[in-house]
């Protein structure tokens, strides 16, 4: 077996994330440090012509054709503490192969698997947000729930990194869960891969190892684990089925770190991480009348919130919410938020998709929508979706066979 505390041939990247502590405000890193830079990375390794190696991957990884990436949802930079004494190997490779990326912004899933997929920030691939307004209209679409309308290949127009390296003779897998296949979000960030499914730890590392050995050639397999997100969403992080779910993620670590053929590099990222919000930091916008005078659809999730407001409203909403909220979160612009860089560039199709303003919370506030949103949201410990360390910062871990 590979010893995960033996750490890659020659010297890890410094970390780019200043530690300010995990309510700090931090910005993400497009384009040398965010989760967007992983796949482009990999390809650059694989010797995808135009691949850019935007972390500095090549020196680690020289001699390797095969790459697999595994996103373990929920796994923050932040949570590897809490999690060491159920997951060893990955506090072993935590300290030893590990270094801080950011996630994109908003530090929510569906916008950072699609970024991870699509190798570019948010503002060009367009998912920007669990739930975003369809512009034009009322609707709210949840990119969890998305059925196929609107049309994914429209909705996220960029050439996913899946679909390039296959064009260049990379063998291509896409492993996630069975319900999966076939979905909006899927199609929006996976497509161009062979989509295998897999229920569970034990089917998910058989399956990506079997992929990763399959053929002779250059190789790239991503998995996606779900589960400790979904504990710490329903239980709190660190709670007792959190620690179940990070011994899973070991369990898991251990027999694709085991199973890696010579020539084969593993790298484990995340999509976001979490933390716990008290219940005295809860806000239900829907039940505060400030708060919903002049505004008339509320979408993002309980960290971020997007609002569109009535013609004319702006100015009485964006001063009606920073007087209620106050320091318990920012409230910008749509503007404000793309002048400062928040999504990356945004392509002029996807400005509809950004609220009016953009209300982001700070250290562990919750804007709830109890009537507007269904009720398991507000009965949730643990959330992510704004731009504090605890959320934004991702690890990548990088193991060689």
């Amino acid at each position: 077996m590979t010893d995960p505390r033996r750490p890659p041939t020659g010297p890890a990247p410094a970390a780019p994330v200043p530690d300010g502590g995990p309510l700090a405000v931090v910005p993400p890193r497009y384009g040398g440090g965010s989760l967007a830079d992983v796949v482009p990375s990999a390809l650059a390794v694989l010797g995808v012509p135009g691949a850019v190696d935007l972390l500095g991957l090549a020196p680690r990884l020289a001699g390797v054709r095969r790459v697999a990436v595994l996103l373990v949802d929920g796994l923050g930079w932040y949570q590897i503490p809490a999690a060491a004494p159920y997951a060893p190997i990955l506090a072993g490779l935590a300290a030893t192969a590990g270094r801080p990326l950011t996630a994109g912004f908003p530090s929510t899933t569906p916008t950072s698997l699609a970024s991870l997929g699509a190798g570019v920030a948010p503002g060009a691939h367009g998912v920007l947000g669990f739930t975003v307004r369809v512009p034009g209209t009322d609707r709210v679409l949840n990119h969890i729930d998305w059925a196929g309308d609107p049309e994914p290949l429209r909705w996220q127009p960029v050439r996913t990194q899946w679909e390039r390296a296959r064009a260049a003779g990379v063998a291509v897998t896409v492993v996630s869960r069975p319900e999966f296949a076939g979905s909006g979000l899927t199609l929006a960030a996976n497509r161009g891969g062979d989509y295998r499914g897999a229920a569970g730890v034990d089917a998910l590392a058989t399956t990506m190892l079997a992929a990763l050995a399959a053929g002779p050639g250059p190789t790239l397999v991503s998995g996606y684990h779900p589960d400790l997100d979904r504990h710490g969403h329903l239980s709190g992080v660190d709670s007792m089925p959190w620690r179940a779910a990070a011994a899973e993620v070991d369990a898991l670590l251990a027999r694709l770190v085991d199973g890696l053929p010579a020539d084969a590099a593993l790298l484990v990222t995340a999509d976001h991480g979490q933390l716990d919000v008290p219940a005295a930091h809860r806000i239900d916008l829907d039940t505060d009348p400030r708060l919903r005078a002049g505004v008339r659809v509320v979408a993002g999730e309980p960290r971020v919130r997007y609002l569109h407001v009535a013609p004319g409203a702006l100015d009485d909403v964006r001063a009606a919410w920073a007087a209620v909220l106050g320091p318990a979160a920012r409230v910008q612009t749509r503007e404000e938020a793309v002048a400062a860089g928040r999504f990356g560039p945004v392509s002029p199709d996807h400005l509809g998709r950004v609220g009016d303003l953009v209300v982001t919370c700070a250290g562990t506030y919750a804007l709830l929508a109890s009537r507007s949103e269904p009720p398991a949201v507000s009965r949730l410990v643990a959330y992510h979706g704004a731009d504090t360390a605890a959320e934004m910062t991702v690890p990548l871990l990088v193991v060689r066979g």
